[in-house]
């Protein structure tokens, strides 16, 4: 397993000319590792992948091994809707020594159950032995990968875990019950880490962690060191919070969100746009609510 608790999908912070901000992505970095974040997952959805080169995501990566020095796992997102590009992506982004990496769904193309199979399998035998988590989101790439898929693939040696963004509890029921014990399940909906950990679960890749990675990673260690009622009072604290996070397309109000707690996240890269003015000031009375910012 790569990790158990709480993998922030850490945004990419740009500067104003649109550039990658360097020196902000190693500020974000040390304030997730001093709150505690189990494991960092980098150029994801939230990180804004689908419009970086491949040098910038390359460049991005290395900049993280680097600053995060073995201190936590560093995992890549490396998914693609073409099997051969994702596979030799994946395998150069393996060889930059990542601890693993995050592989979603092939988006548009809706594939066939063999199809999933095959994508997959290709994959994970051109980076073995690093392991791979899945990741299914089909409200955002419109495939779903069947309960039997996942079993099939979860037999592959370095296919080790899952991010399941479906928000369907019975879903991630159904993987525990058809997966080996030591196959992960990482919910990759903030509102729903108490309930999949409930379930066989073993943590989340987190939007909400890039603002709160100390009440995050505390809601999946309490539960785990058998604390449901604190894992349970902080997944509710936070419930507000986290529905604002998603009042518009992911990232926008993260990003908003850490520039309102005067962290470098800088701009967002067209066709995202800044979060309208509503969803900024909800994002500032739920900040303020918990106490992370002041009037």
């Amino acid at each position: 397993m790569l990790f158990k608790g709480s993998g922030v999908a850490i945004v990419t912070p740009f500067n104003g000319d649109g550039s990658v901000d360097y020196e902000g992505l190693v500020d974000l970095l040390e304030f997730q590792i001093e709150n505690g974040t189990d494991a960092i997952i980098i150029i994801g959805t939230t990180g804004e992948a689908s419009t970086m080169t491949e040098e910038e995501k390359i460049s991005v990566i290395k900049k993280t091994i680097k600053v995060v020095d073995n201190r936590v796992p560093v995992i890549a997102g490396t998914g693609s809707n073409d099997t051969a590009a994702a596979a030799a992506f994946s395998k150069k982004v393996a060889d930059l020594g990542v601890d693993g990496l995050l592989v979603v769904t092939p988006y548009y193309n809706k594939t066939s159950k063999r199809g999933l199979l095959e994508h997959f399998k290709k994959i994970a035998n051109a980076v073995a032995p690093v392991p791979i988590i899945l990741y299914t989101v089909p409200g955002r790439t419109g495939v779903h990968i069947p309960i039997e898929t996942v079993s099939e693939l979860s037999k592959i040696e370095n296919i080790v875990g899952i991010k399941d963004a479906t928000g369907d509890i019975t879903y991630s029921m159904d993987i525990s019950i058809n997966t080996a014990d030591d196959f992960a399940i990482y919910s990759g909906n903030d509102d729903m880490i108490l309930p999949i950990l409930s379930v066989g679960g073993s943590g989340v890749i987190s939007v909400v962690a890039n603002c709160l990675p100390r009440e995050t990673h505390d809601i999946v260690e309490s539960y785990l060191n058998g604390d449901s009622k604190k894992s349970m009072e902080i997944q509710l604290r936070l419930k507000p919070f986290i529905d604002s996070l998603f009042m518009e397309t992911n990232p926008i109000p993260v990003k908003a969100a850490l520039n309102l707690m005067g962290l470098p996240s800088g701009e967002l890269r067209l066709p995202l746009y800044k979060a309208e003015d509503n969803t900024v000031e909800t994002l500032k009375e739920n900040l303020k609510n918990l106490g992370i910012i002041g009037d």
